[in-house]
């Protein structure tokens, strides 16, 4: 497995791998990996004939400093499960390497990234859209892999390669999950062991929503699911949404042929968590 801290020979590198005729599998990640990473290394390596995951900490994404600073760093763990893995190429920029000059670039994505994490993460998806961006450019991908975990993340990466014209498939891939129902998350390793136990919680409350969906109101679910959550220690609900799979916007009654999607925000003590579960 080959490592790369600087642009320049990753981009040499790659060239020579094009020109004799390799197919590109790009998988970017911010390090801490788990299995869910892992299964996005698995289907890249699957499907191309060369795969190069990039670890790098984004700091245009955090609006909260704090929640930056307390991110996992596990880098030497890292490049040992991605090497086992079967992943050919890692990418691991300094910031710096990344922004060597200001980034003011800003993205137009409509409702996309106006509710739910837009809405309670101001600025997020706009950072995740120039590292993501930067990141394509720079790889030149055939295809790239994301996890439907952050199925809003999703939603705004397929804008953005629509929007900025770029040539790469967007490779949507499933949640991961503990025995328990726990979405695995590089968040999860802060969780106390009180915390652990209770975390499955928000699993189940999606599985209630799915349960109801055809049986009840929306607004009914939504007040169960807010009751469920209360009902959790330590555990406080950011936001319960159903949305439109398509563009997002919050359903409020159900239409013959559309398909919806329940996406949850929780704070488990400082720790916040998100999941998401279709419906229909």
């Amino acid at each position: 497995m080959q490592v790369f801290k600087e642009i320049t020979p990753l981009q040499e590198y790659l060239d020579i791998q094009v020109r004799e005729g390799r197919t590109i599998g790009f998988v970017p990640t911010m390090g801490a990996l788990h299995d869910g990473h892992l299964s996005l290394i698995a289907f890249s390596v699957a499907d191309n004939d060369l795969t190069v995951a990039s670890i790098f900490v984004n700091p245009k994404q955090f609006n909260n400093p704090d929640d930056l600073k307390k991110y996992p760093r596990t880098l030497d763990r890292d490049l040992k499960e991605l090497e086992t893995s079967g992943c050919d190429i890692v990418f691991f920029p300094s910031g710096k390497e990344m922004y060597p000059e200001e980034v003011h670039i800003v993205y137009d994505f409509g409702n996309l990234d106006m509710v739910m994490e837009g809405k309670h993460r101001p600025g997020h998806f706009n950072g995740v859209a120039i590292v993501v961006e930067r990141l394509f450019k720079i790889t030149k991908p055939d295809k790239a892999y994301f996890g439907q975990k952050d199925f809003q993340q999703l939603a705004i990466i397929k804008a953005l390669v629509e929007i900025q014209k770029i040539p790469v498939d967007i490779i949507p891939c499933p949640i991961v999950r503990e025995a328990d129902g726990l979405a695995m998350s590089s968040r999860n390793i802060r969780l106390t062991v009180a915390q652990r136990k209770s975390a499955p919680g928000i699993y189940r409350a999606l599985q209630g929503a799915k349960s109801k969906f055809n049986q009840t109101s929306i607004k009914e679910i939504k007040d169960w699911v807010d009751r469920q959550i209360r009902n959790i220690p330590e555990m406080e609900l950011e936001y319960f949404e159903i949305v439109d799979q398509k563009s997002l916007t919050p359903v409020l009654t159900r239409r013959q042929g559309q398909t919806c999607i329940a996406c949850i925000a929780v704070y488990l003590g400082e720790v916040r968590l998100i999941d998401n579960m279709f419906l229909n």
